[in-house]
């Protein structure tokens, strides 16, 4: 059975779901983005993410909002929300909602494993 830490999902147009190649690092998004193209902002990533530390960088995702669910451990959600810092604590089976255009981060103390489900289209990064 496909692991999904290794091999993302991608939830398509008209209810499609797709297995995607094994997740390869930061290069692997750009060739995901180009095979999903033609779904434009409806697209959706399903992703399975362990840490043990904090994140390096902050991310923003213009086409919509993100769902993160924390698996196992517990994790703290930093968005910037309207010129303010707002930190939400997550534990196993809670889940937060990045809105769409919102700069988000995560601390970790200890490790955390994190479901996500992206609208991945424009997304943009910049460091912590």
């Amino acid at each position: 059975m496909p692991d999904l830490a290794t091999y993302p999902v991608h939830l398509g147009l008209d209810a499609s779901a797709s297995a995607e190649p094994a997740f390869t690092g930061g290069d692997w998004y750009e060739p995901y983005l180009a095979r999903h193209a033609a779904d434009g902002v409806e697209g959706r990533l399903v992703t399975l993410h362990s840490f043990s530390a904090d994140w390096d960088g902050w991310e923003m995702h213009p086409a919509g909002e993100e769902v993160v669910v924390c698996i196992a451990g517990s994790m703290v959600l930093v968005q910037e929300i309207g010129g303010e810092t707002r930190e939400t604590t997550l534990g196993a089976g809670e889940y937060a909602i990045n809105p769409r255009g919102v700069w988000h981060t995560a601390n970790v103390a200890g490790e955390a494993t994190a479901l996500f489900i992206t609208a991945g289209l424009g997304t943009q990064l910049r460091p912590r």
